[in-house]
């Protein structure tokens, strides 16, 4: 026996369920009561647990809120566990504590390891650990998506290989073709923005500014508009620091600073406080002596040409239209960059940009050519796809119809057909494959879809078609039991798989749960006795009324108990003593063929 994932389940306020522990063991569990007694909220609580939809109307009447806490058993290394820990959830002595709530208005909360969590982190650790299937699971597996999963599934790394390869390059092929659509569908506005960028580049051209040619061309028009003033101006300190020649009597600066140096320089040998001031004076001297030579060489070097005034106001104009045009337009220029420097700037940026868009005729060429090449190496990998699924479908077929057998459908034949659609003209995901032009998506260009002939001459059908009720349930059960040989799941629940189905035909269902418990561990909510006499335990959902509250729980039954609860699921009497014979003779006859079953195994 393995150890059961699912250790316990404690459910409070959920549906008619007031508070209940439903715990769990290995091997095979089944779960029964009374119509109305809550089964099913059992498979509801499991299925908030791995992350199912919350729903306000699941809150008990008059509660607040309902609650779902769960024990899940995992290896430290496992991929739940290590998925877990990621989140920050801590395992409590080798289990995960996984929790659902739900408002009576309808808001979830989740928790794994006592950690808040979303929802969707419970369903990632539930795709690993708990296949859950009920009626609703059966319509999924008549969908044609859904068949390809499985098969896929069955045939493990043989498909698993080429497929993986095939949708890398299916990828890549698409990211091909949409970036080949982008340059062929906007070629003409491709080519107005390269027109736009040359007449813009060759404007800039043919002016040929210079980095920090504006702010250059600003101080140069402000010395030439100002030419007169700045040369009165400096003729004016120059007589003040140096005297005018045709003044001889005037006083000036330098001549002043010289008389108070010669004044201390006689007596400076008497104090070296004073010694120090003359020595100050005397930098000060030829301090104004050199700025009176700077001013005299400023004076004679001005220019006031206004020719040259109206050639810097002409660059100017020329300069600041392009600045407008390109370096304010493009947002190269903020506050502190030279408008010239921002128009350089554009320019640069504009030349890779035009060089990109000429290099699209040679891009579109080297794109076409990769695209032809993906789509072929894609032809190939869907043909051995399609071969690797073809001869795994034939080996799924078989074994379903031989557990068809054990389950008393001994004529039924499941067939698994693998076939190709043909492509609409206009198809660009279309790949021509064995002499036709067939459609292709991301998981291969093949569709699965099972087919049932349930007796000799039958046609075989879609199962959805050629199924009753009964026998879909058991191609349902028949289908798990082949994949717990292929890639088994530690824990498997069961919706009342075995609806429609009576006799021997139940006997077969329950027998063959039995052997699927070998493997994992199974929970089954059933309602047939001929199900639940091969369980190696039983729970019984019971409720009570007292007019106005119904609650309901969970008691694990065995002996005397167990063969109660059978004659009522038998008679609806438990305490008729030919419902209680016949109790009895199915858990003999239950223990029988399971012995049978293992030592076969």
């Amino acid at each position: 026996m393995v150890v059961p994932v699912l250790e316990e389940m404690r459910i409070k306020d959920l549906g008619v369920i007031d508070d209940a522990v439903v715990e769990l063991s290995s091997g095979f569990t089944a779960v029964t009561g009374e119509t109305g007694a809550g089964k099913t909220m059992v498979v509801t609580s499991l299925g908030l647990l791995l992350g199912g939809r919350a729903d306000a109307g699941y809150v008990r009447a008059g509660a607040s809120a309902a609650v779902v806490e769960g024990r899940i058993a995992v290896a430290p290394d496992s991929a739940a566990a290590l998925r877990a820990a990621e989140a920050g959830a801590e395992l409590d002595d080798g289990a995960l504590l996984v929790s659902r709530t739900i408002s009576a208005e309808g808001r979830s909360r989740a928790h794994v390891g006592g950690r808040s969590v979303p929802a969707g982190l419970l369903g990632e650790l539930g795709d690993d650990l708990v296949a859950v299937h009920g009626q609703t699971d059966q319509q999924g597996l008549l969908r044609p998506a859904r068949q390809r999963r499985a098969l896929d599934r069955y045939a493990g790394d043989a498909v698993a290989g080429p497929l993986a390869a095939y949708q890398e390059t299916y990828a890549r092929l698409r990211a091909v073709a949409a970036r080949l659509t982008e340059l062929t569908t906007r070629a003409r506005e491709r080519a107005q923005e390269a027109d736009l960028l040359r007449f813009g580049l060759d404007e800039i051209a043919a002016v040929e500014p210079r980095p920090g040619e504006e702010a250059e061309l600003a101080a140069e028009a402000g010395r030439l508009g100002h030419a007169e003033a700045l040369a009165a101006a400096a003729a004016t300190a120059h007589g003040a620091l140096a005297g005018d020649p045709a003044d001889p009597e005037g006083i000036d600066a330098v001549t002043l600073v010289g008389a108070a140096h010669r004044a201390l320089q006689g007596v400076r040998g008497h104090d070296p406080a004073l010694a120090d001031l003359a020595d100050r004076l005397d930098e000060v001297g030829i301090l104004l002596t050199d700025v009176a030579g700077d001013l005299a060489g400023y004076s004679a070097g001005l220019d006031a040409d206004p020719l040259r005034l109206a050639a810097v106001e002409e660059r100017r104009a020329t300069l600041a239209h392009l600045i407008r045009k390109y370096g304010e337009r493009y947002g190269e220029r903020d506050d502190e960059t030279d408008g010239s420097t921002a128009l350089l700037a554009w320019a640069e940026r504009g030349a890779a940009r035009l060089a990109e868009l000429e290099g699209d005729d040679e891009r579109i060429g080297v794109l076409t050519e990769e695209r032809d090449a993906l789509r072929a190496r894609l032809t190939e990998l869907a043909a051995a796809l399609g071969e690797a699924r073809r001869e795994a479908a034939k080996r799924f077929a078989d074994a379903v119809t031989d557990e068809l057998t054990q389950l008393a459908m001994p004529h039924a034949r499941v067939q698994v057909e693998v076939r190709q659609h043909d492509a609409a003209a206009d198809d660009e995901d279309a790949i021509d494959l064995d002499g036709r032009r067939v459609t292709c998506g991301p998981h291969g260009a093949d569709e699965v879809e099972l087919l049932l002939a349930p007796h000799p001459g039958a046609p075989a059908r879609p199962i959805a078609k050629g199924a009753s009720g009964g026998e879909l349930s058991r191609v349902m059960l028949a289908v798990e039991v082949v994949f717990a040989d292929a890639a088994p799941v530690p824990t498997y629940l069961f919706d009342e798989v075995d609806a429609g189905v009576g006799g021997k035909a139940a006997v077969e269902v329950g027998r063959r749960l039995a052997k699927l418990a070998d493997s994992a561990q199974v929970v089954v909510v059933t309602h047939l006795p001929q199900v639940a006499a091969f369980a190696d335990r039983h729970l019984v959902v019971e409720k009570t009324s007292d007019g106005s509250v119904t609650s309901s729980g969970v008691r694990s039954v065995h002996g005397e108990g167990r063969v109660r609860e059978l004659s009522r699921m038998l008679a609806g009497q438990e305490d008729s003593d030919l419902a209680r014979a016949h109790a009895e003779e199915l858990l003999a006859t239950a223990a029988t063929l399971g012995r049978a079953a293992r030592e076969r195994s």
